[in-house]
């Protein structure tokens, strides 16, 4: 016991000596943790007693109080009852066994959400329309065609795993559709894009198969998701296999750079115009893209967003070289809150295996004793209005075209998409919408008359 006694008494004799060992600036951070503590806890006690107070009027209520009379009873709600609250918890803990059931679960145990949307078209397109549900140039003929479908039905996973190397978080997604197959019941499932990205805190490593580099904006229409909108008319989107990285450098709080510089595999094509005999053709290539951005937050609700990108490739045909390269230009932004701004630029030669549609003008090779190979010169690009007027009604005004150098085509050829139309969205719940869409598009043929199809388009959308 004495020596109990002793230990304390040094304990107690040293304790300013531990104190002082501390700088002020610790003491007071300790200080104040431990003030912001009591007051927690004191907190914690006053609902504790709260909830006691509450469960206990509760029973008695339940116990002492009469029943009154058939005629004495009024509308008032009485407070419910102890077994009223467990018959509650019951039923809560029911559903979230439920829900553990019909969840989601991976094989490795990490969270896996099922998203997409159920589409369902209903589409009239004018006589030159070539066959197609949703043509990308006017063709010389065709008879008025109208239907129904629901091949861009989407269906997508986004998965999220652990921490990797150094810390940074692992996370994908995997999308597709039905859009491959036209005759019906032949509705075949699609990859459209996927991918695994590796996030840190300031740079991001991604793999899979998605849009450009240059190019990741695309406008907003539910009438044309198997392909891209504006696709043919200024909007280069072949979704193509790819590994980026990317990195972040802030500049303040609300601006900063993002910089993006990949390797990308080009799915190539035949040459424009009459091909030569035996023609070989490597078909797939490899390419550099990248894309800077700059950004500044105006505030929570508005930013502005512009950048410059490029590709760079080769293809290989016949034995040459054509060299595919442009520049690029995207942007965004919204002064108004109601109010966005959004498009794409490109400017280059050879970009048919970048996406263009049915419009595949990218190089052409002729034949003979002075065999050659020239690669066209292309330019375009598309913009988009959006206007936020009601809480439920968005609408979006579109145009764009790919413009290519008629002295380098055949008569004949086409030397100029332009498209140019506009669709409402009107969200009937928070995840159905209805957007009825109205586009023209317009062929310029080299010494001919120029092409027109129009097309409508009602879709509604579920998305989930």
């Amino acid at each position: 016991m004495v020596r109990a006694y002793r230990l304390c008494s040094l304990a107690l004799l040293s304790w300013p000596l531990v104190l002082a060992a501390q700088t002020p600036p610790d003491i007071a951070t300790i200080m104040e943790r431990l003030d912001r503590v009591e007051r927690e806890n004191r907190s914690l006690t006053e609902e504790v007693r709260a909830l006691r107070a509450d469960l206990d009027a509760l029973r008695g209520a339940n116990v002492a109080k009469p029943v009154a009379p058939p005629d004495a009873q009024t509308n008032v709600a009485a407070p419910p009852a102890s077994g009223a609250i467990e018959e509650r918890l019951d039923i809560q803990q029911q559903r979230i066994e439920e829900q553990a059931q019909t969840k989601i679960e991976a094989s490795q145990g990490f969270p896996i959400r099922f998203t997409g949307m159920a589409l369902l078209n209903t589409f009239l397109n004018s006589r030159q329309n070539g066959g197609v549900d949703y043509p990308t140039v006017a063709a010389p003929a065709g008879n008025d065609r109208g239907g129904a479908t629901l091949r861009q039905t989407t269906l997508g996973l986004e998965y999220r795993g652990p921490l990797t190397f150094l810390g940074g978080s692992v996370h994908g997604a995997l999308y597709m559709d039905f859009f491959q197959g036209a005759a019906p019941l032949q509705e075949w499932i699609r990859l459209r894009t996927g991918t695994i990205e590796v996030d840190w805190q300031s740079r991001s490593f991604k793999a899979g198969v998605d849009k450009p580099i240059f190019n990741p904006r695309e406008p907003d229409s539910l009438a044309q998701v198997g392909v891209s909108p504006l696709t043919g008319a200024g909007n280069l989107w072949l979704w193509v296999p790819q590994v980026r990285l990317e990195q972040d450098i802030a500049m303040g709080s609300s601006s900063g750079l993002r910089a993006q510089f990949g390797a990308v595999e080009t799915h190539e094509v035949n040459p424009y115009g009459p091909v030569p005999p035996n023609t070989r053709i490597e078909a797939v290539r490899p390419g550099l893209e990248g894309r800077l951005e700059a950004y500044h937050r105006l505030d929570d609700e508005r930013r502005l967003e512009i950048s410059v990108g490029f590709h760079t490739s080769t293809t290989h045909a016949d034995g040459f070289s054509i060299p595919s390269s442009l520049v690029s230009a995207d942007w965004f932004f919204n002064p108004w809150r109601r109010v966005e701004f959004s498009g794409a630029f490109f400017n280059g030669r050879n970009v048919s295996s970048l996406g263009t549609g049915a419009v595949n003008q990218g190089y052409y090779i002729v034949s003979g004793p002075y065999a050659t190979a020239e690669a066209i010169n292309a330019i375009g690009g598309w913009g988009q209005l959006t206007l936020h007027t009601l809480r439920r009604v968005d609408f979006h005004l579109f145009t764009g075209q790919s413009d290519y150098t008629d002295a380098q085509l055949q008569p004949g050829s086409i030397g100029k998409n332009l498209l140019f139309g506009g669709n409402l969205f009107f969200r009937l719940a928070p995840n159905v919408i209805l957007a009825p869409e109205v586009t023209q598009l317009r062929s310029y043929i080299i010494g001919q008359r120029t092409r027109i199809n129009n097309h409508y388009d009602l879709a509604l959308a579920y998305l989930f």
